[in-house]
């Protein structure tokens, strides 16, 4: 599963500095960090009101779009941030055996 979203780090490295005319990412990463934090905001709801849809009956495959969607927007912002998603995954893989309560 972390090759895929390595796969994608990488991806999102290398379209950071191309053409914003031509490229989703460079025109995110151009337009700034409020652009690209809003871009997460609007993620996370989207998110909420899919899980909520998903709950009452609706489609379960449109919450694992949205999730997508916002973890996509989430490497972006860790991509304009220079921080690296190993980072993430450690920080992840460190929590395993501690209960959330303790956290």
């Amino acid at each position: 599963m972390s090759d895929v979203l390595e796969q994608l780090a990488a991806t999102l490295a290398e379209r950071r500095g191309a053409n914003p005319e031509q490229s989703y990412v460079a025109s995110l990463h151009h337009k700034g960090l409020d652009k690209i934090l809003e871009k997460v905001g609007e993620e996370a709801t989207e998110v909420i009101l899919a899980a909520k849809n998903a709950e009452a009956g609706g489609d379960r495959s449109a919450v694992i779009g949205e999730v997508a969607d916002l973890w996509f927007h989430s490497m972006v912002m860790l991509s304009h941030l220079d921080i690296d998603i190993g980072e993430v995954t450690q920080c992840l893989d460190g929590r395993f055996g501690i209960s959330g309560h303790e956290e």
